[in-house]
């Protein structure tokens, strides 16, 4: 885990198994040689493994491990306190892994009054679906059919709306963010995840 791009690579496997094109796609600047080497070092720990997925598709993928899996409270710490920073820049480019890593970081079930549904997010060629119910929050790899809203655009627009204060009405009219069904609970979904307070980088302990 210490080397370098191993702790991105398990972030991007921490919402699902991934084809190793998947992979480079979500790392950029990451070299189909070092990418192996990480994988190689990831399964000779335990930490990830593969497999091939039933047909039609047949593809090999790489997935944690359920120990692998574990690892996500360490992530989400991490999240919490690099976000604290006052050079936290939510307009920056973000994988589709590490908003919805994001969302399941930041929620805040105190700001969704009550409010039940689902979300589908489809995120480039990427599709997850958040669940609100009285069992909690979760967003997971899935099917969007059936969700109360859609929201569709790339993850870098939808954290702009989460994160960095753009209006979903704002998106739409750019032709950036489509949605459909249950409008206002798209509204009041993209309310649940504040961000921490910036650490004051002036002070100083005494």
């Amino acid at each position: 885990m210490g080397e370098r791009w191993a702790l991105l690579v398990m972030r991007e496997l921490m919402v699902g198994p991934k084809r190793f094109g998947d992979l480079r796609a979500g790392l950029p600047g990451i070299s189909a040689n070092v990418l192996t080497q990480r994988l190689d070092g990831l399964i000779a720990a335990g930490i990830a493994t593969t497999r091939t997925l039933p047909p039609p598709a047949s593809v090999k993928v790489y997935e944690l491990t359920p120990w692998g899996y574990e690892a996500e409270p360490i992530f989400q710490a991490l999240g919490r306190w690099a976000a604290r920073s006052p050079h936290h820049d939510p307009s920056r480019p973000i994988s589709a892994a590490s908003f919805v890593l994001s969302l399941r970081t930041m929620f805040d079930l105190a700001r969704t009054g009550g409010l039940r549904g689902t979300i589908g997010l489809r995120l480039d060629h990427e599709r997850f679906l958040a669940r609100l119910s009285y069992r909690g929050f979760s967003v997971e790899a899935g099917d969007v059919d059936g969700a109360d809203v859609v929201l569709t655009g790339s993850a870098q627009v939808l954290a702009g709306a989460v994160y960095g204060g753009q209006t979903l009405e704002a998106l739409e009219a750019a032709g950036a963010l489509r949605i459909e069904g249950d409008r206002r609970l798209a509204r009041r979904f993209v309310t649940w995840f504040p961000l921490p307070q910036k650490v004051d980088v002036g002070s100083r302990a005494s």
